[in-house]
Formats: C-alpha cells, structure tokens, sequence
C-alpha cells in the first residue's frame, strides 16, 4: 500500500505543479471563472498558484508531506465555487470543454481529490484500515 501512496503523491505533485504553472503563466485565462466576491482575483489566481506549486513539492518529501496534503485537499474544497460559476455560467476558457461530459465529473471528482491528497499524505487510511503511513 507504500507504493500506492507514493505513486498518488507523485501523481498529485504533478496534477498540482502543471495547474500551478498555468495559475502564475495565464492568470487572465482564469479571471473569468472567479467569483465576484473574491477579492483581488489576480492575486488570489497567481497566490493559489505559488500555493500548488509548494504544495506539490511539499507533498514529494517527507518533512512537509502532512502539512502539504492539509493544504491541498484545502484548496480543493476553497476552489470549488470556481469550478461550480465555470459549469454554471458556461464560461468558455481556452482548452477546457465548455460540456457537462467535462463540468459533470469535474465537479464529482473534487471531493476524491480531497481524499487522495488527504490519503497520499498518510493522513486518512480509509478505505484500506491498516495500511502503512506515508
């Protein structure tokens, strides 16, 4: 069970340091997604990128690795009035299908990614009780 962690965490850096890269080299292709009440959503679009990307790292070593999957599976949950105005005002953003066939399991998805950074970090062992921590 070791190894499905490791490869989970390895997974999750790199699903994290790809978004966080486009969050600090595109911020105007995310600005239209943000929800009016977030404060300085430039700021708030390139912070959450500087954030992913730490995370990402974090969560490859062992010092930081706990800390990183709070923080992850955190902003998980943070980004989902995003990802809910995205799929409900059909905001087209270049490269991501404007279509339920991509909205739908997006947003049914966000809690597994929770999960998944909650479990790669050896916090959560459900549900496989008993497995080894990370």
């Amino acid at each position: 069970m070791a190894d499905g962690r490791f490869w989970l965490r390895a997974a999750l850096a790199c699903l994290y340091a790809g978004i966080g890269a486009v969050h600090l080299a595109r911020p105007d292709l995310l600005m239209p997604i943000m929800p009016a009440w977030v404060p300085e959503p430039c700021l708030v679009i390139l912070a959450t990128g500087l954030c992913e990307i730490a995370g990402a790292a974090a969560l490859l070593g062992r010092r930081l690795r706990r800390a990183a999957a709070i923080g992850l599976a955190l902003y998980a949950v943070c980004v989902y009035p995003a990802n809910l105005k995205h799929a409900l005002d059909h905001i087209t953003v270049p490269g991501i299908p404007d279509s339920w066939w991509y909205h739908g399991p997006r947003l049914a998805f966000q809690p597994v990614l929770v999960w998944a950074a909650l479990w790669a970090g050896g916090l959560v062992d459900w549900p496989v009780k008993g497995s080894p921590r990370a």
